[in-house]
């Protein structure tokens, strides 16, 4: 019996041995900790998620703020529109197919006419709405269009000039969202005043219309020069649609982060607390002839593209009407539609984007989680002093809470202050954590030093755009070189010996 006792002893004695060499084997420990560092990319990627969500529910309460002020808005130059009417005739047979009888209606069409030249003058005065944490870019503006137009050509358009109802004719004024107009818009013809109507549904050359009754005395009478003044409100982007034979658009502004985007870009540009930007555009890349006939042709769609970080100009957007007008003039649908694409836009970018940056900032996390956990491998075996895998594992969450903690506070007050308060915070727990495990100040300072490293070099790529990937690349590097070196003052055979 006393055999089996000490038989058994030594069998749990030999067996705890076995658990303990398993237990202490450094290569099985980093198996294991690159192990966990897999499993921790499921957090960092449901925070990517969570990121992803707060920024949507940040843009459905701007568009609902924008919808009730005033969206994203198209301005551009006016064209005339002659009426004039042709006579259809449609022949019908009889029942008995023997003789057949000519029915004749009468169809109103109209003449169209671009402007000669446009001179375009804007001041907007954007600011800040709120709604909770959130908030939407809004802008104030004076708009001041002047210019005039020439005399159609009826020769090319095969019309004689008595068959155009002068009287009747109408100068149409598109612009995108209505809604942002605060006062009656002012037109000026020939130093007199005219009152703007509403939107025409017979005239469906913009998405909405402002149209004037002009009569005309006749195609000499149309060289006179215009002047429209209007106060529109809207909300992200300011865009402008060149019609005119030459266009000049010149824009000023408060606002310290412009971005100048569309088919092209200003002449003269000066960004400071406030801007000043100008254009000059010829008719050489407009989409549509300066004058032709027959039904409404629909001059744009716009769809609200942010087109400094669109990349490709994918969109074909033509409807029926467009399209036999297109083809009555022998005119292909991408030759007389025009897009975002063919504009000139100012987007009022916010002056910080947390949801960006903090999104930016999470791409980072695998490779931070990666080189703490090296680095309390190479002071686990410098110190001599072991570190559980728990151990590993809390710590490894409390970085992953780094990137929560600074989504939270950046909603509240902004994207550098919280990266602050989320790295001290992240680093005093961390770093009070080593201090628990190995009774030694020092050691703990070390890593903390360590981590306000790796932090700070996050946040030094952040701010670099235009060199983010060279300093990063080179940063790296000089990590993996320091790294290397250390490794050089370990004897790894000891551990094979164990």
């Amino acid at each position: 019996m006393e055999n089996n006792s000490l038989n058994q002893g030594a069998e749990n004695s030999s067996q705890k041995t076995l658990i303990e060499k398993i237990t202490d084997s450094l290569i099985l420990k980093i198996f294991v900790i690159f192990f966990l560092m897999l499993i921790l990319l499921i957090p960092l990627g449901l925070i990517g998620d969570l990121i992803s969500e707060r920024n949507n529910r940040e843009s459905n309460v701007s568009t609902e703020i924008a919808r009730k002020w005033g969206l994203e808005q198209v301005v551009t130059s006016p064209i005339i529109a002659v009426p004039y009417d042709i006579v259809l005739e449609t022949v019908e047979p009889s029942s008995d197919g023997k003789s057949s009888s000519i029915s004749r209606t009468v169809k109103t069409e109209y003449a169209y006419l671009m402007a000669d030249q446009t001179q375009i003058q804007a001041d907007v005065e954007p600011t800040v709405l709120k709604r909770g944490i959130y908030q939407a870019i809004v802008y104030n503006s004076k708009i001041n269009i002047k210019g005039n137009f020439k005399n159609f050509d009826l020769d090319k358009l095969k019309i004689q000039a008595a068959d155009l109802k002068w009287n009747e004719a109408k100068l149409v004024f598109g612009i995108q969202d209505i809604k942002g107009i605060s006062a009656s818009p002012k037109f000026k013809w020939d130093g007199k005043e005219y009152e703007m109507g509403k939107y025409e549904q017979d005239l469906r050359l913009f998405n909405q219309n402002l149209t004037v009754d002009l009569p005309l005395e006749g195609n000499e009478s149309l060289n006179k020069p215009f002047e429209i003044n209007m106060d529109l409100k809207g909300s992200k982007s300011l865009n402008f649609l060149p019609l005119a034979s030459q266009t000049k658009i010149m824009a000023t502004g408060k606002w310290s982060n412009p971005s100048f985007n569309g088919n092209f870009l200003p002449d003269e540009r000066e960004v400071g607390e406030t801007f000043k930007a100008s254009w000059n555009i010829p008719d050489f890349s407009r989409k549509q002839p300066q004058q032709w006939k027959g039904d409404p042709m629909r001059i744009y769609d716009f769809s609200g593209i942010d087109l400094a970080n669109e990349a490709d100009g994918n969109i074909s957007y033509q409807d029926a009407a467009s399209a036999s007008v297109a083809a009555a003039n022998g005119v292909t649908d991408s030759q007389t539609l025009a897009n975002d694409y063919d504009m000139v836009q100012i987007n009022f970018l916010p002056n910080v984007d947390n949801y960006q940056k903090s999104t930016r900032v999470t791409k980072y996390g695998a490779l931070v989680i990666a080189l703490t956990f090296i680095s309390l491998v190479f002071m686990e075996i410098i110190k001599k002093q072991r570190v559980h895998i728990i151990q590993y594992v809390l710590i490894g969450f409390a970085m992953v809470l780094f990137y929560a903690l600074l989504l939270a506070i950046s909603e509240h007050i902004g994207f550098n202050m919280a990266y602050l308060i989320a790295a001290i915070a992240t680093i005093v727990l961390i770093s009070s954590f080593i201090k628990a495990i190995t009774k030694d100040m020092k050691s703990a300072l070390n890593f903390a030093a360590i981590l306000t490293l790796f932090y700070t070099f996050i946040f030094v790529l952040l701010q670099l755009r235009d060199y983010s990937l060279i300093v990063g690349t080179v940063g790296l590097f000089i990590i993996l070189a320091v790294l290397m070196r250390l490794s050089t003052k370990i004897n790894w055979y000891q551990f094979e010996k164990q």
